[in-house]
């Protein structure tokens, strides 16, 4: 993406130092797994001394409240947030919910055995919420929140940072597993209004503390009518398509960058977002300070 960059460990101390500078309160951590190192079960998303738990260490010098993804897409070969079997209906690969919860709950775990400060979990997957806050709790975790990515939606403008993420282009047999073309089996048809609502409501009464709208901009009917309807925190998530779309737009000359980025991340608080992940945060952070 135009000015945005994958951050290697040793630059992450001076990424945070720079937050902090600017009054940014929190980064939100996704991990670059190298291709070895992934596998159909994801089982690197918990393996003590992974990217991310090394990432924490780090991280736990500063104020910054850290966000941290549960979702196994970063781990698997196939590229999605779930374990894929093949046992399904005329033995069609699908995402296995139940197999895929257990999996969840081994990664969050071993994040906040790490020092996470909040689990975010991305995967969609039916129950997570409740099965993630019963598991924390029975492991002394009572005190992290869980920031549900309650409605997140099958969208065409996360493919800038799927390809930063090296997802697999491909569908092709692996390990005797074909997995599905695409991730909309499990997320929100963007068409469909009502179920990110009926997910939302499903998310805080598992014990949600804070929803997650993504993408933003596109979706911010959902964000009012989550705020008017449950009063909750909510994060409008600024995802990579939108923020590319801008800037290269902008290196174009179409616009004036800083105004239209304004105007968007004032369109998410008017909306009824608490917070907004974005990766304009550094130079919009600047631009307001001025």
């Amino acid at each position: 993406m135009p000015n945005v960059s994958r951050i290697a460990l040793g630059q992450l101390a001076k990424i945070a130092e720079k937050a902090e500078s600017l009054n940014i309160n929190a980064l939100a951590l996704f991990p670059v797994i190298e291709k070895q190192a992934k596998t159909l079960n994801a089982q690197e998303a918990w393996r003590k001394g992974n990217l991310i738990s090394r990432a924490l260490q780090i991280l736990k010098d500063f104020k910054l409240i850290t966000f941290c993804d549960v979702a196994l897409d970063p781990y698997t070969t196939h590229g999605h947030d779930g374990i894929v079997s093949n046992k399904g209906y005329n033995n069609k690969a699908f995402i296995d919910n139940d197999l895929t919860l257990k999996a969840l709950a081994k990664q969050a775990l071993a994040l906040a055995e790490s020092g996470a400060d909040v689990i975010a979990p991305s995967d969609m997957m039916d129950g997570r919420i409740g099965y993630l806050r019963q598991i924390l709790d029975a492991q002394g975790f009572q005190n992290i929140p869980l920031a549900s990515y309650a409605a997140k939606f099958a969208s065409n403008l996360y493919s800038p940072f799927r390809e930063a993420l090296n997802a697999p282009r491909s569908q092709k047999e692996r390990d005797g597993i074909t997995a599905p073309r695409d991730k909309k089996s499990y997320q929100i048809d963007y068409a469909n209004s009502d179920e990110a609502l009926w997910e939302i409501a499903l998310d805080v009464n598992e014990g949600a503390d804070i929803l997650i709208v993504k993408p933003a901009i596109p979706y911010l009917d959902i964000v009012l009518k989550a705020k008017q309807q449950f009063a909750m925190p909510i994060i409008c998530y600024h995802v990579s398509g939108e923020y590319s779309a801008i800037a290269t737009a902008a290196k174009e000359n179409y616009f004036d960058e800083k105004e239209v980025v304004l105007e968007q991340l004032t369109a998410c608080k008017r909306a009824g977002a608490s917070a907004i992940i974005s990766y304009y945060a550094p130079r919009a952070a600047q631009w307001l300070q001025k």
